[in-house]
């Protein structure tokens, strides 16, 4: 395969041609067909510099990410991070997400047919693993737009749900459904999960793709770990590689995701999290194919051209007209290389983690 082939290409090269593809794709001149192949070939490309020769080199380049980051904040860019998705129009997502505006790996099977069928599927499986009960007093920690808050508050009318968000426009939306649905048993706070702080302590604290926006998990799970009653879960879903770990910004520092989607973002080993049990102890991991979050992105992709017509005003206002095309390539660019990084390899290569701890 010319991805393959292409694996031999160092950080110079993949810049090179991350930088190429980004012009031609401002002027429209990239076909979706090209885009993917492009973008397999980058992704290869990563692979070559992510495995190494040998195991043992590769638990050892593990470990070194480890230790690395234990010497940094809990966050990097979390203003740059908040403002590449966060902040922009709910209008936007909901032309593009699902039902319960999941941004995140959603889960197909037979059963679910639909986009909405898998977000409530992947909803129900937290549930099930996060061993949820009516009554409980829980902790949704980077709860974006209140897809998991908002379905355990409707299924679960006791349970007692705080949901913490970085973005006064998901909290805004979240406290509108929350009126809209009569429920009482959520509330919302918008704060910086590095500086947020609370005397409270919870049956369960569930975080949903909010790890890769992190850096120092030591100090991050240390500080969750005050919010752990003594029979608290915490229950940690993020995507990932199988074998290794990286920062957006590894191969160049100008690269193209990190610089408009995942400043300061991680790239986190499915066993990442294992390294980090001064505060929390392992309970349970599972590992989810790939292709369900491929899938997820590829449908949005498909609502997102559905409905391009109401998407332009909303990236006029939003990014200014001389910037609204730009950005809406720059978006559907994105919707396809999440769908190629999770296909990759027939899944197998990037992935979706769960984790279950107790406080130690």
């Amino acid at each position: 395969m010319e991805e393959a082939k292409m694996a031999t290409l160092g950080g110079a090269s993949y810049a090179m041609i991350v930088k190429t593809m980004m012009r031609s794709l401002e002027a429209n001149l990239i076909p979706d067909f090209v885009l993917r192949r492009l973008t397999r070939i980058l992704l290869a490309s990563r692979l070559k510099l992510g495995y190494k020769q040998t195991a043992e080199l590769q638990l050892a380049d593990l470990m070194s990410f480890v230790a690395s980051l234990k010497t940094m904040p809990i966050a990097l860019c979390t203003e740059e991070a908040k403002g590449q998705h966060y902040e922009l129009p709910t209008s936007f997502f909901k032309l593009v997400l699902g039902k319960h505006l999941k941004y995140s790996s959603a889960y197909f099977s037979e059963h679910t047919r639909t986009l909405d069928e898998a977000e409530e599927a992947m909803l129900a499986l937290y549930c099930e693993r996060a061993k949820i009960e009516d009554g409980q007093k829980i902790l949704d920690i980077g709860c974006g737009w209140g897809s998991f808050s908002l379905y355990v508050a409707e299924r679960y009318p006791k349970c007692e749900i705080t949901g913490l968000c970085n973005s006064s426009t998901q909290k805004a939306f979240i406290e509108q459904q929350c009126s809209e649905r009569r429920l009482c048993n959520v509330t919302i706070y918008a704060d910086d999960i590095s500086t947020f702080d609370t005397e409270s302590t919870y049956d369960r604290i569930i975080s949903i793709e909010m790890f890769e926006h992190m850096k120092n998990y030591s100090t991050l799970l240390k500080k969750i770990s005050k919010w752990m009653n003594q029979e608290c879960l915490l229950f940690v879903h993020y995507f990932c590689h199988k074998t290794f770990a990286y920062h957006f910004e590894d191969v160049d520092e100008d690269d193209w995701m990190a610089r408009y989607f995942f400043t300061g973002g991680t790239m986190p080993a499915s066993s990442l999290l294992l390294y980090f049990q001064d505060d929390v102890s392992v309970v349970d991991h599972w590992l989810i194919n790939g292709k369900h979050y491929a899938q997820t992105s590829e449908e949005w992709l498909k609502r997102m051209d559905h409905n391009l017509s109401s998407i332009l005003p909303i990236f006029n206002e939003t990014y200014g007209e001389n910037a609204a095309k730009k950005w809406l390539a720059y978006w559907r660019t994105f919707f396809i290389a999440v769908a190629e990084l999770f296909k990759y390899n027939d899944g197998e290569e990037w992935m979706v983690s769960h984790f279950l701890f107790k406080k130690k």
